[in-house]
């Protein structure tokens, strides 16, 4: 399978483990991650018109020294999916989305027609997180309900092929009890909340069971217990599993 995120730093998060994930399923899995930090859906559209090299090219989970255009990633490969998101802190907010995710989706459309197109859902922030406050959102449960509004709207409006339900996930994960899922109130954690990301793409995007999946190399040590936490939330989230 081919996955090309155009994206920022939460797909570079979601993608960390993606392949290696893939790998110790047995699944040959190629990740490729277009970043710019904080970048927006009116960012990557413009950049798309102005075909501007501005994307440092992640592969794997792993950054190449590269820089790439949209155009010449989406054309580089033939694309089983291709992911979009809007930047976090514009992610609660629906009206920041359009034209731009429309404009953008026609442009993958036209470069990779026979691509999936997929809507990665982001995350909430870290309660008590000054970003949280600064966005007027009382708790991360308050963020997350503008989030999952504004997402489904976008991939209604797209049409797009799925959600990659990774905001869900996080906030499930914290109410099965985990401590620590972000790693600076707001990126996900380099050992649960990288872990957690991967098995729900991966699950998400293939469709494939994680619940056995014995995937271990991550930055950070992540628990038994933690482990066995995220692979139940992504499995309920993405297969509707209890």
């Amino acid at each position: 399978m081919r996955v090309l995120s155009i994206g920022n730093s939460f797909s570079q998060d979601a993608q960390r483990y993606l392949h290696g994930i893939a790998a110790a399923d047995g699944t040959e899995l190629k990740a490729v991650n277009l970043y710019i930090g904080g970048c927006s859906l009116r960012t990557h559209y413009i950049n798309s018109i102005e075909d501007s090299r501005a994307y440092e090219l992640e592969f794997n989970g792993v950054t190449t020294g590269f820089r790439t255009t949209i155009k010449e990633a989406l054309i580089s490969d033939e694309w089983d999916a291709v992911t979009l998101q809007q930047a976090s802190p514009l992610s609660p907010d629906y009206e920041t989305y359009q034209p731009y995710l429309g404009l953008l989706n026609e442009y993958v459309r036209k470069y990779s027609p026979r691509s999936a197109v997929y809507i990665h859902q982001t995350w909430a922030y870290e309660k008590g997180s000054e970003k949280l406050a600064a966005l007027g959102f009382a708790d991360p449960a308050d963020m997350l309900r503008g989030i999952r509004k504004a997402y489904a709207a976008a991939a209604l409006d797209i049409g797009a092929d799925g959600i990659i339900p990774s905001g869900e996930v996080f906030h499930d994960i914290l109410k099965s009890g985990a401590e620590r899922i972000h790693r600076d109130t707001f990126h996900a954690s380099l050992g649960l909340g990288r872990y957690a990301l991967g098995l729900t793409w991966y699950a998400a995007l293939t469709g494939a069971r994680v619940s056995d999946n014995g995937f271990d190399e991550t930055d950070e040590p992540v628990s038994a217990e933690e482990k066995r936490m995220a692979k139940l939330s992504a499995e309920k989230l993405v297969f509707g599993t209890k």
